[in-house]
């Protein structure tokens, strides 16, 4: 875009900057709405690295989310980008990412081969993004006295890291309706319903959210390319929290104390079924599953 935009694009640009407040507005009410849970689920529960993802993923938001807030809103014309604020909407997503991860492999019991690909792949994936979009965001003056605040407009590279993000999610969805179909089929344990499709349906939530920001990045006007940039960053943190807040929530409903869902140990529940009943009949000298 050229350095005086014109009237139209002042419009899109606009529009971008209410629909990143309208984000901030969202993650707010979502908090209002969860705090109980959080407080019940996780405040008296003890440190692990669960906890402390979830912290990240459930508060460092706030901080992106209200960079952009405050370039959005105040009057001045001095509008440039932060490495901050980038830093922060990285280490937001990939630890909301992250929770996903570790709910996939708890679905996978715990399979240790699975969390190394996943672990290596995301990395993977991280790095080329950054590689692919070193300068995402561009801070723009608003022009005249009633533009006040900084707009904001990505690159055309925005589309490519949506991709990559969209690929990652769509593994882990993929990995998740494999393992049921092969494995859980006929078992119908309250956690395994829980992990299944709870989370299937809040991880297709993210993935529309991602492809959605890939299409708007590649097809639409470059003045929407940030249209729904802190939305994605709201709906990772609101959605995988919501993933760890329904585990814990079944695990007291299924009155399993020896299962610790602060570290999601769900190798009891998550026994598969030919394991469960198939081999009842052969096992009768004392040897448990």
């Amino acid at each position: 875009m050229s350095a005086l935009p014109s009237v139209s694009d002042m419009t899109k640009l606009q529009t971008v900057k209410y629909a990143n407040l309208g984000s901030l507005a969202i993650l707010v009410f979502d908090y209002c709405i969860t705090f109980s849970e959080e407080v019940r689920w996780t405040w008296f529960k003890p440190w692990d690295v669960v906890r402390v993802i979830f912290i990240i993923s459930r508060y460092l938001p706030f901080a992106g989310v209200g960079i952009t807030a405050y370039y959005a809103l105040r009057a001045s014309d001095q509008c440039a980008a932060t490495l901050e604020g980038y830093i922060i909407d990285v280490i937001s997503i990939v630890s909301a990412e992250a929770l996903l991860v570790i709910r996939t492999w708890a679905f996978w019991q715990k399979s240790k081969r699975l969390l190394i690909g996943l672990s290596v792949y995301s990395v993977l994936s991280v790095a080329a993004a950054i590689a692919v979009d070193l300068d995402p965001a561009v801070l723009i003056p608003g022009e005249g006295p009633s533009a006040a605040g900084c707009y904001f407009e990505s690159t055309r590279n925005s589309a490519v890291v949506y991709m990559f993000l969209a690929m990652f999610e769509s593994v882990m969805l993929i990995l998740t309706v494999y393992k049921r179909i092969r494995d859980y089929k006929d078992l119908q344990s309250r956690i395994v319903v829980t992990l299944y499709h709870d989370g299937m349906f809040y991880m297709l939530c993210i993935l529309a959210i991602t492809l959605a920001n890939a299409i708007i990045g590649a097809a639409l006007p470059i003045a929407y390319s940030n249209l729904f940039d802190s939305l994605q960053l709201v709906s990772h943190s609101v959605l995988a929290s919501r993933i760890l807040f329904r585990l814990r929530r079944n695990n007291e409903r299924v009155h399993e104390p020896s299962i610790s869902v602060t570290t999601l140990d769900t190798a009891n529940y998550l026994r598969p079924s030919s394991m469960s009943m198939g081999r009842i009949g052969t096992t009768s000298g004392g040897q448990g599953i």
